[in-house]
């Protein structure tokens, strides 16, 4: 079992600062190398304060604010166009960061784009259903029109 700092929230596993224990091989093959978290040593306690003080100022703060953003995003779907062929399907798919940039761009809040998750990939035209991890209690869900370009 590998002792492990999280840098960036993994999904089952838990938030940036976390201290968990992982099999060798989840470690060494797709933590570490996707610099999702880093070996977990005695002088790192710094470093986890620092993780932990820049997630504090990222986060939506209250559970309140949290449910008032997941009301605003779920109201009205957001818009991403996309180059597409002539059955509609994309030239590539539409990607987390183009969600965040779309919602920004809509008048949104600042979503993070790690904490968007998409089912599956987003190849073609039309509208899909995202959801985005706003608090520890709070997940929105968001509808993305996808047209083509």
């Amino acid at each position: 079992m590998a002792k492990l700092i999280l840098t960036h929230e993994v999904t089952g596993l838990g938030e940036p600062g976390d201290v968990v224990e992982v099999k060798d091989g989840y470690a060494r093959n797709f933590l570490i190398p996707r610099k999702l978290a880093t070996p977990w040593t005695k002088g790192a306690e710094s470093q986890i304060t620092a993780i932990r003080k820049a997630r504090k100022a990222r986060e939506i703060s209250t559970l309140e604010g949290a449910k008032a953003v997941a009301a605003t995003l779920a109201a009205s779907p957001v818009v991403v166009t996309a180059k597409a062929g002539k059955e509609g399907r994309l030239f590539g798919a539409v990607t987390t960061t183009d969600i965040a940039a779309a919602v920004k761009a809509a008048g949104g809040p600042d979503v993070d784009k790690r904490k968007i998750e998409i089912a599956s990939p987003i190849k073609s035209v039309g509208e899909h259903a995202v959801s985005i991890r706003l608090h520890p209690e709070v997940q929105a869900r968001l509808n993305v029109l996808v047209k083509a370009a």
